[in-house]
């Protein structure tokens, strides 16, 4: 299957030559039991997909993709010491970041289907925003292995997206995996370009599920990012260096 990785306007460096700036947090939402949305007192010009990185006294920098950029808005799982760490920020307390970083979305079509698989759903609400703003059909799925963790939910909808929530479990919404569940919406109706975030095993199901439907797929991938500028190719994946080349890959 061919590869076009994304080069754009949507790419860009940001404050990466520079150090990171401190920020205040403005308000936290708790999202589910071990996720929560930090609302920092800042904006950045950004795009959806790019992220920024994220630096706490005593810690290496880790990257986090853009729930939105004004304000600035990121959407962290308790997965470790670092993210502990932020999860035990109060509004008033402070973080830094650098960024935006980065190779987002092209958005493209007139009817898409999102498709996020646990906290890879942040930079997907970024991107309804802008396409429901230009007045695009959005659907979004929302997938997690239970109900108790999926996400974003209500703030799809309240951007005027359709939504779809599948689980694992068959606990909410419908019963499947995220490829699964799409490949039923995509038979439900004409798409003209697929999105999605989460986990690479999703991913690669979502692209081959593209491939089947003839449709282009943006792909964002995770990965260790250590620099966020291509130096220290620690993001390397099949000869693309993600922090500079995507984190979203475009696949015909």
């Amino acid at each position: 299957m061919a590869r076009e990785i994304l080069s754009q306007s949507s790419c860009c460096v940001g404050w990466a030559g520079g150090r990171p700036r401190a920020i205040r947090v403005m308000r936290i939402l708790q999202e589910s039991p071990r996720v929560r949305t930090l609302i920092l007192e800042t904006r950045i010009e950004a795009q959806p997909g790019q992220f920024v990185m994220v630096w706490l006294p005593g810690y290496e920098e880790k990257p986090f993709s853009l729930a939105d950029a004004d304000p600035v808005t990121l959407t962290v799982a308790r997965v470790g010491p670092f993210s502990t760490a932020l999860h035990a920020l109060h509004p008033g307390d402070q973080l830094w970041i650098r960024g935006p970083l980065g190779c987002g979305f092209t958005i493209e079509g007139r009817r898409i289907l999102l498709v996020g698989g646990g906290y890879g759903v942040a930079p997907l609400a970024f991107l309804a925003r802008e396409a429901i703003a230009r007045g695009i059909q959005v659907t979004a799925l929302t997938a997690a292995r239970r109900a108790e963790d999926v996400l974003y939910r209500d703030r799809f909808r309240a951007l005027g997206a359709s939504v779809v929530v599948a689980t694992e479990d068959g606990s909410a919404g419908e019963p499947g995996r995220a490829p699964e569940v799409a490949a039923r919406v995509l038979r439900s109706g004409s798409y003209d370009a697929l999105y999605g975030c989460g986990p690479e095993g999703m991913l690669e199901g979502l692209r081959a599920l593209a491939a089947a439907f003839g449709i282009p797929a943006q792909l964002s991938y995770e990965a260790f990012m250590r620099c966020g500028i291509g130096l220290c190719g620690s993001c390397e994946r099949e000869g693309v260096v993600l922090c500079l080349e995507g984190p979203v890959l475009r696949f015909e």
